[in-house]
């Protein structure tokens, strides 16, 4: 895995270029994450496991927050750049509320031509080395950027909610933004893609995930991370996760 930093001119877009590979057949437990993600397939062939079966990604998708964990299937030799979005990022790039996105994953032909996203490919195909294809991928975000002013609102809404490692009311948080409940919902999904009590509940749990020592009593940090008790949280760490707390982390 490589991790590319993007040129000055989408920073405040988008937080990061991963490029993908494998050699052999892979399944990658995908946990639910606080930003939108476009997969960019340069070879082989990915699938997403469900209820429903193998959904295979087509070569250009985003998607959208979500609140359980999917199970990722990489074929034999494949690779992806995955573009990582920053928090209300992806709407310099989209016309669209993200919230209309959450718990999927669309075809980018979506909201790019596909002339345009045939000849992006055509580009990638013509470098050779990764670097080049990173290059290619974010020359081709900066020509389709259309910068809006971002709402500090909303900004500021999510630097307290990852302050506070999600665990804050929703209310007082809105109190605090001098706007009513309501409103601050319907504003907070679209520019971000998921409820303010959705986007809490994944960097709770996240932050549980990464900050509780082996160490530490569980159920200290359960409860200190405002569960109701022990049962509520493995019900919804499974959820999360796919797996019991301690086959997790343990």
């Amino acid at each position: 895995m490589q991790v590319f930093e993007p040129v000055s001119y989408l920073r405040p877009y988008i937080k990061s270029f991963m490029v993908v590979e494998s050699t052999h057949p892979v399944v990658n437990r995908l946990l639910p994450d606080t930003t939108l993600v476009a997969a960019i397939r340069l070879r082989g062939q990915v699938t997403f496991n469900n209820e429903s079966g193998h959904i295979a990604l087509p070569t250009f998708s985003i998607s959208g927050l979500r609140k359980s964990y999917r199970m990722a299937e990489y074929a034999d030799a494949s690779a992806n750049i995955l573009v990582h979005f920053k928090e209300g990022g992806a709407r310099a790039f989209l016309d669209l509320p993200m919230h209309e996105l959450f718990e999927s994953s669309v075809n980018l032909d979506l909201f790019f031509a596909p002339s345009a996203l045939m000849a992006l490919q055509e580009q990638m195909e013509a470098q050779q080395s990764i670097h080049g294809k990173v290059n290619t991928v974010q020359q081709f975000f900066i020509s389709r950027l259309c910068p809006q002013q971002h709402d500090l609102l909303i900004a500021h809404a999510v630097e307290k909610i990852k302050t506070a490692n999600g665990i804050l009311s929703i209310r007082e948080l809105s109190d605090h933004l001098y706007i009513s409940i309501d409103a601050f919902e319907k504003r907070f999904r679209r520019v971000v893609g998921a409820t303010p009590k959705q986007f809490s509940d994944i960097v709770r749990m996240k932050s549980l995930i990464v900050h509780t020592p082996l160490s530490h009593k569980l159920l200290d940090s359960v409860l200190d991370a405002g569960f109701f008790d022990q049962s509520h949280f493995i019900r919804e760490f499974k959820k999360f996760t796919g797996q019991t707390p301690k086959a997790f982390l343990y």
